[in-house]
């Protein structure tokens, strides 16, 4: 049998710092190709990126959806599709060397969609804000009150079977991507488990957590998510 073929997907913006680090952690036995999508830079995360190897898309519109949606629409246009999509943030807050743990019980078709949950697994002291942890808290209550799921991270280090996230139609541009993703396959039916993984601070500025007014657009953006597709 030929090797499956799995793709991660790295949004970044302005993560100089931190990309390249992200990008020489990724185990490169178990993955075809690194695809980051610097989403409106103005440092040099672009030059960093294609220095070590990733292929490199630019998404000018800013959003993190917007961002994801762009590599899901290079590899849409590619000619092997793959089997495996991870997403991974491009800050150096996941370990990038967990990924194995994620992409394993889809390849032994254990499950069709795997989240890495920071909150079942070890987190360094201040690599999440209160009001990132109450946030988490509160949409997974609500995606388990209203669509009968339970999860308890909305983490963005996560991996899907290709054709099955192609199934999702995901339309989010902004904060809501990640939780548009969990309710959509709650309500489809997808396989969904989580595995611990370990978190850390992040390399830099977070542009969401690391402002009242990010914070609060993001949480407001997932609550509304959550009720659009009731």
């Amino acid at each position: 049998m030929s090797k499956p073929i799995v793709k991660v997907i790295i949004p970044a913006f302005n993560e100089q710092n931190a990309v390249g680090l992200v990008i020489d952690e990724i185990p490169r036995s178990l993955i075809d190709e690194i695809i980051v999508i610097d989403n409106g830079s103005t440092d040099d995360t672009w030059k960093i990126a294609k220095e070590k190897g990733a292929t490199v898309l630019k998404e000018e519109i800013k959003g993190y959806g917007k961002a994801c949606l762009k590599g899901l629409s290079y590899v849409a246009e590619s000619n092997q599709k793959p089997e495996v999509i991870v997403f991974l943030d491009g800050d150096h807050s996941d370990y990038p060397e967990e990924m194995e743990k994620l992409v394993a019980p889809i390849l032994n078709n254990e499950a069709d969609f795997v989240i890495g949950s920071r909150a079942l697994g070890n987190r360094e002291t201040g690599s999440m804000t209160v009001p990132q942890v109450f946030g988490n808290w509160l949409a997974t209550s609500l995606i388990r009150l209203f669509y009968g799921a339970s999860f308890t991270d909305l983490g963005p280090f996560r991996a899907i079977k290709y054709q099955k996230l192609v199934d999702l139609q995901m339309e989010d541009t902004s904060y809501g991507w990640t939780v548009e993703m969990q309710l959509k396959a709650a309500k489809n039916g997808l396989r969904s488990i989580e595995v611990p993984v370990p978190y850390r601070k992040r390399i830099g500025f977070s542009k969401i957590s690391g402002t009242v007014s990010g914070t609060i657009m993001a949480g407001y953006k997932i609550i509304w998510t959550i009720f659009k597709y009731l």
